[in-house]
């Protein structure tokens, strides 16, 4: 997948899972998520969605705040899956 096809399946999947306060085009790579408007329940409900989407499986080391920060965290994750995966 492409990374225009990753970060728009990330916007997508921030919609619909992440309860911000604006949409997720909106906002920069950097952006805090949380003071976006992302709680904690949120997140772990973003993180479900982002392992269907991209079929892959977060390994612990990974369940953390850090990685679900900002877009450009997540995105970083999911690649590095994606790049193990194949």
């Amino acid at each position: 997948m492409s990374a225009a096809g990753v970060d728009a399946t990330l916007r997508r999947v921030l919609d619909t899972h992440a309860k911000l306060k604006g949409p997720a085009g909106d906002l920069a790579d950097d952006a805090d998520l949380y003071a976006a408007g992302m709680t904690s329940h949120a997140s772990v409900n973003v993180m479900l969605a982002v392992e269907d989407a991209f079929e892959v499986e977060f390994p612990d080391s990974l369940l953390t705040k850090t990685t679900f920060c900002s877009i450009g965290a997540i995105r970083g994750a999911v690649e590095g899956l994606l790049e193990a995966a194949a």
